[in-house]
């Protein structure tokens, strides 16, 4: 029973196509689209796969992306289902004001994070952190309960914003560097530190808080780029949303919407 993940965020869709819809399934293939050339996707990445019998995404981008990619599906009649945050899974509370609108893609990542603790040890605490267009920084405590979490733009839309907001500051990319002598280096060093410094502080946050040090995972696509400027120790993975999307499939076959 081939199982069809799908996370789409606010820049792209990320696919991964595991042999069963379980924890520790094969992953047999995987792949990212910028949300731009979704409208491909069956006709070119998904024409040779396996067919799946199930799906089951996350989704922040909106409903007239989440629309087309419900398109490329019909290529395999897959009845799309889609993941709506929750009070509780999986062993995950959901700690936010309203429940319901909890990013899906934080509440699956969280759920994953949980599960990766539980398969690594005793319980811990965990932080967990998403960098892509946006920088989330969530914090669960050792009893999977989530007590909250930051967003902060990420490496694009700070670059985004110095640009449209100064005069002078349309300048190429820089490198991160301890003294930038440069405005590309200056501006670069700048938001990566300022993201870097969220996340210590979250962390300084959650030691207070459980009076043990979380696990540290990090993740999206330009998570690398931010892993090597913090001082703490980390777990760098790609697959954090497609875990806790299998711990959902696990737990209730009709999860989502």
């Amino acid at each position: 029973m081939n199982f069809l993940v799908i996370d789409i965020g606010n820049t792209r869709l990320k696919w991964g196509l595991y042999a069963a819809p379980h924890p520790g399934a094969e992953l047999l293939a995987h792949g990212a689209s910028f949300l731009e050339t979704i409208d491909r996707l069956a006709d070119e990445e998904w024409a040779h796969l396996p067919a799946p019998t199930h799906m089951l995404g996350c989704t922040v981008a909106g409903l007239a992306v989440r629309r087309r990619a419900e398109e490329q599906l019909d290529a395999w009649g897959l009845a799309p289902r889609w993941v709506v945050s929750q009070p509780s899974a999986c062993g995950v509370t959901n700690g936010y004001e309203h429940p319901a609108r909890l990013g899906s893609d934080r509440w699956v990542a969280m759920i994953g994070a949980r599960a990766r603790v539980l398969a690594s040890g005793p319980p811990r605490p965990a932080l967990v952190v998403m960098v892509g267009t946006a920088v989330t920084v969530d914090a669960l405590d050792a009893e999977g309960r989530f007590l909250g979490g930051l967003i902060l733009p990420g490496f694009g839309l700070m670059l985004k914003a110095m640009e449209s907001g100064t005069a002078g500051l349309k300048v190429p990319t820089g490198e991160v560097c301890l003294f930038p002598t440069n405005t590309s280096d200056a501006l670069m060093s700048g938001g990566t530190y300022g993201i870097a410094g969220a996340i210590e502080r979250m962390h300084r946050h959650l030691v207070q808080r459980c009076g043990q040090a979380p696990v540290l995972l990090m993740s999206g696509g330009a998570a690398v780029k931010l892993a090597p400027e913090t001082d703490l120790p980390f777990v760098l993975t790609d697959t954090l949303v497609f875990e806790g999307l299998l711990q959902l499939a696990a737990a209730d076959p009709y999860q989502g919407t």
